[in-house]
């Protein structure tokens, strides 16, 4: 029932189509009892001298009454047309409502993964961090299509219920006691299989974790083939791989076994059942047509309640899928970034951080403790300082990966929260140094900081970049696609489509996170040439190790352990004698002794 209630809500994607399917299940329902209950007077009709009805079989007394009116020798051939007339409008119901149903479910099935897509867009990036990759993957890959399948199973729960309805009635209006007794038995019945769900319930929550687990094998395996093969662990992450798939293998084995006991469950104890009941009253009963419908309507239920009880085991393997979805769509227990009404911005100023302290979880360390400093309008600013210290907090922070714990940042006056958060995010351009490329041809990637730019504008992008040459000796030059993580290219390669997506983009506040680390002298040179041309009438942050890729700075900030323990020029730093000056002299020592 909790997983029930929770799939309820999601059939308001469509709110029209769940009662209209469920009306449709209702009236196939109905059409289909009509239909057996003409099999009365037809097998009246078809034994001669069949006797009167009972007294208190009200169904047989009204069938029969409904053909009173007809002709004795029309009268089988009219019932035999009102059966097939009641199975031809009970097929018609079938056909819409499984016609409609298709088009329900993929909508619904459509709706719930872009859902969860947006809500992966939209949560803080907080959430993401904390969250294994392998976890998100699996609810938005695996976890949406059970739920999908949860929902079609309790459609066809719904229909599956009001069809044993009417069969129960109609069993009711011909015999209530013997009715009585084979309720009595397929609830012994549906106990039995109740407990078969509780265990399948337990495995479907270990499914999801071991998929989860299988999913991020995977991840891992891809994202660190470098690493992997670099350190030639093949063999182990071959026998982590094969064990997770192995957990999975087995456990859905298991439920696999514990699924297939229903149905022979049912099968036996089913048989038997009806076995009793004609033992039982065949001799109390005097007319055949209502011992053979009866037997009839109860050879048809079976396989119904059956169904309403693998129904309840599949439902139950499915529950936890349908929890970790409910759970990822809530958003009552998640953060989210705010996006403000301003979306003009002069930037004659600055950006100013005043006392900002930030956590990532309260049980931590601050990464940035009551930080105060300024980034000057069309300047550029260069933060420096051992791993660790706050300087890639500081960029997550102008970006609004995050918010302060503690603190303002202000943009010429205005807090950061005022700005739309698409139009701030749009004044800015990231250089990093984990460059991340598409699995798009080369055009694609560039023009992902501008999707509107033209082709003569990707080129010239490239050119700047200094990436024109190499890629026009790929295969299919800019409509060559790179493959996943842009593995055709070195790692100089990626980074220079990394510039010039960010060059193309022509943004007012440019972050250059180590954005040279993975270039060569040459390159470097050029590209610090070209960046140099970009800094005119441009907000330009950056972060490095190397120094000498800093030495053109306007201002350079010092960040110790979330601190600002030194500020200013090369020059100024280098006579301050503080931590600056020292990393500086490390730097240049190697350099010394190379002229040597």
């Amino acid at each position: 029932m909790k997983t029930i209630r929770g799939l309820i809500p999601l059939f308001r994607l469509h709110k029209w189509g769940f009662p209209t399917i469920v009306l449709l299940g209702l009236l196939m329902s109905l059409t289909e009892g009509v239909g057996i209950g003409l099999f009365i007077p037809l097998l009246n009709g078809l034994v001669a001298g069949a006797p009167q009805a009972a007294e208190g079989q009200w169904i047989v007394e009204t069938m029969n009454g409904l053909f009173q009116a007809v002709p004795p020798d029309r009268r089988f051939a009219i019932i035999l047309t009102c059966v097939f007339v009641a199975v031809l409008v009970t097929a018609l119901l079938g056909s819409i409502h499984s016609m409609l149903f298709a088009w329900l479910d993929g909508n619904i099935a459509h709706d719930l993964r872009s859902r969860i897509f947006e809500q992966l867009m939209t949560v803080s990036f907080a959430f993401v961090e904390r969250d294994r990759s392998g976890r998100l993957l699996n609810i938005l890959a695996s976890d949406t299509w059970r739920t999908s399948e949860a929902l079609r199973i309790l459609v066809n729960l719904m229909i599956t219920v009001s069809t044993v309805f009417v069969y129960v009635v109609l069993l009711l209006l011909m015999s209530w006691k013997v009715t009585l007794f084979v309720a009595a038995a397929m609830l012994t019945i549906s106990y039995i299989v109740r407990r078969l769900s509780r265990a399948v319930r337990g495995l479907g929550e270990k499914f999801t974790e071991f998929n989860s687990e299988l999913t991020y094998r995977m991840v891992e395996g891809i994202d660190g083939m470098r690493v992997i093969r670099a350190f030639g662990r093949e063999d182990h992450e071959q026998g982590r791989f094969d064990r997770a798939s192995d957990r999975l293998r087995r456990l859905l084995l298991r439920m696999s076994f514990l699924d297939g006991t229903v149905q022979p469950i049912h099968q036996i104890l089913g048989t038997l059942l009806l076995l009793v009941i004609l033992l039982v009253a065949a001799p109390t009963t005097g007319d055949v047509s209502v011992i053979l419908v009866f037997a009839f309507v109860l050879y048809r239920i079976q396989p119904r309640i059956k169904e309403l009880d693998a129904s309840r085991v599949r439902l139950a393997a499915l529950a936890h899928s349908v929890e970790e979805v409910l759970w990822f769509l809530d958003t009552s227990d998640k953060q989210y970034v705010s996006s403000g009404p301003v979306t003009r911005l002069a930037l004659d100023r600055g950006i100013d951080f005043n006392r900002v302290t930030f956590q990532y979880n309260p049980s931590d360390d601050a990464a940035l403790l009551d930080a105060s400093f300024t980034i000057a309008a069309n300047r550029t600013t260069a933060f420096v300082g051992p791993s660790g210290g706050g300087k890639s907090t500081i960029i997550k922070l102008i970006l609004r990966f995050h918010d302060p714990t503690g603190g303002t940042i202000t943009v010429d006056g205005r807090t950061l929260p005022e700005f739309d958060l698409h139009f701030w995010r749009s004044q800015i351009a990231l250089v990093s140094q984990d460059v991340y490329l598409f699995n798009a041809t080369v055009r694609e990637n560039i023009a992902y900081g501008r999707l509107d730019a033209s082709l003569e504008e990707i080129i010239e992008s490239a050119r700047k970049a200094d990436a024109h040459d190499f890629i026009e000796r790929l295969p299919d030059k800019y409509d060559t696609v790179l493959g996943h993580h842009g593995t055709r290219l070195s790692g100089g390669q990626q980074q220079r489509l990394s510039l010039a997506r960010a060059i193309i983009r022509n943004p007012r506040i440019l972050i250059l996170d180590e954005a040279t680390n993975a270039l060569d002298s040459i390159s470097e040179h050029w590209i610090q040439e070209a960046l140099e041309k970009m800094r005119e009438n441009r907000t330009v942050i950056m972060i490095a190790h190397r120094l000498s890729t800093i030495e053109r700075a306007d201002e350079i900030i010092v960040v110790e352990k979330g601190q600002i323990p030194e500020r200013g020029n090369l020059a100024e730093l280098v006579q301050a004698g503080g931590l600056f000056a020292r990393l500086y002299g490390l730097q240049q020592r190697p350099s010394l002794l190379r002229k040597v």
